[in-house]
């Protein structure tokens, strides 16, 4: 139909078209939600303490084990390797919580200082008579592991690199050059 001015005959017709062609649509309104960002329903948030005991869990256990405790309650790898670092999600990696990281500081701490007492009770028992006959090998296993334990779970060592904003200063002097080091040409007048 063209766009104009028409009589109410031709309105009609034209309306009478349209409404066979959607007498089989109800005309009812309808809401539709819009996709919000953020959390959706029933997405709710990891508490702050099994972030601490999953985090705790990869540090002192390893990851597999931290993994398996987290699938239990329905929490991805990257969220356990993010727990592990401090960190409350993948997004925040690079900015880990105190309190997480505080969590497992002490439990790292707590593990080392047990097995400190493990080794050093290993090393007392090795004495010059247990040396002489062949049990001190079991000790010294014993004495090894804990050493290697203590040192897997100590923070790795952080290298302090050199701070490049410090003002630089450079000093140039230059040499003296006396008249004697010059070449002489004689100019007649």
């Amino acid at each position: 139909m063209p766009i104009g001015i028409i009589s109410d005959d031709v309105f009609e017709r034209e309306l009478a078209k349209l409404s066979k062609k959607e007498s089989h649509v109800e005309n009812k309104p309808e809401i539709i939600d819009i996709e919000r960002p953020g959390r959706k329903e029933g997405d709710n948030n990891v508490p702050d303490a099994l972030r601490q005991i999953i985090g705790e869990e990869s540090v002192i256990n390893g990851r597999q084990s931290a993994l398996s405790l987290a699938s239990a309650f329905g929490i991805s790898p990257s969220s356990v390797s993010a727990y592990a670092n401090g960190a409350t999600s993948t997004k925040s990696y690079n900015s880990p919580v105190d309190s997480i990281r505080n969590h497992i500081s002490k439990s790292r701490q707590r593990a080392i200082k047990r097995a400190s007492k493990t080794l050093d009770g290993a090393l007392s028992a090795i004495t010059q008579e247990k040396l002489d006959y062949t049990d001190a090998k079991d000790l010294s296993a014993i004495a090894k592991d804990m050493s290697v334990v203590i040192k897997n779970l100590e923070p790795p060592p952080q290298v302090e690199t050199p701070v490049s904003n410090q003002p630089q200063f450079v000093i140039f002097a230059p040499q003296f050059r006396d008249e004697r080091n010059y070449e002489h040409i004689v100019v007649s007048e």
